[in-house]
């Protein structure tokens, strides 16, 4: 298996309870599909770059993970249809 990071901006609107669910269904898809989480860091609400969505603000989660490179397709196809994430990226480590 190989290591990958994927780092995901949630939008900034959506409540506390939202963001948890959405960080325990990547996680969980991960687990489910044969991989091992590392970790995952909240880094919490941070300015954008640039506008996205005429939103200024977005909640960054880094997440750490062990998979095979079919999971990682299937999670940036997962991540693009999630309500609530602004943008995705999944790095080889």
């Amino acid at each position: 298996m190989t290591k990958y990071e994927m780092l995901y901006i949630l939008d900034s609107t959506i409540s506390e309870e939202s963001r948890e669910v959405i960080i325990k269904k990547f996680e969980d898809l991960v687990v489910a599909n044969g991989g091992k989480i590392e970790k995952t860091d909240r880094w919490g609400m941070k300015k954008l770059c640039y506008p996205i969505n005429y939103k200024n603000e977005g909640f960054y989660v880094l997440m750490t993970f062990e998979a095979e490179k079919t999971l990682v397709v299937e999670l940036k196809r997962i991540a693009g249809i999630t309500d609530g994430v602004i943008r995705r990226l999944i790095t080889k480590i």
